[in-house]
């Protein structure tokens, strides 16, 4: 086949090639996995966040010991609920009580600092183990939970509720 055109029958047979060439197979290309990201303890760390809670998170292989600001996961957060939220990047992955978690956790309440030990976990899996990404991010792990307490105005009680109307 030649690279010149002189007629529209040479279009022709440029054009018969092209769709051959298309009809090739298609190669499947995974995406390259990333790199373990580990400090010199081999630990994988990671910083999450919720509301007004920013939790700094170190994940290790381990017997499953959860740890934050210096407490046992059972006494920090009481709530059975805000546990659970913790546990959900583990049970996801099917790798319950096979990693320590170290987590120091400031600002906001209870529910956003469990929210933000949840979205460092889940970071910090997949920077131990790349291969969990697409599990916890189809869960929606890896997005940080953008809401955030809507600031309050002048001349308003609250964000949005005015004060009480007096006729008097």
């Amino acid at each position: 086949m030649s690279d010149t055109v002189n007629s529209l029958s040479d279009l022709g047979e440029i054009a018969d090639g092209a769709t051959e060439a298309a009809e090739a197979p298609p190669v499947a290309v995974e995406a390259p996995l990333r790199e373990q990201e580990l400090d010199k303890q081999g630990r994988a760390y990671a910083t999450g966040r919720r509301k007004d809670a920013v939790a700094r998170v170190w994940v290790k292989p381990g017997t499953g010991k959860v740890t934050v600001n210096g407490r046992d996961q059972e006494v920090y957060f009481a709530r059975p609920t805000l546990r659970l939220i913790i546990n959900q990047p583990f049970s996801i992955t099917d790798r319950e009580g096979q990693y320590d978690v170290v987590a120091t956790v400031k600002g906001g309440g209870l529910s956003g600092q469990a929210g933000a030990v949840k979205h460092g976990i889940s970071q910090a899996l997949t920077k131990y183990e790349p291969a969990l990404r697409s599990a916890v991010k189809k869960e929606g792990f890896l997005t940080r939970d953008s809401r955030t307490v809507e600031r309050k105005k002048y001349g308003r009680a609250k964000a949005r509720r005015s004060f009480q109307f007096s006729k008097r």
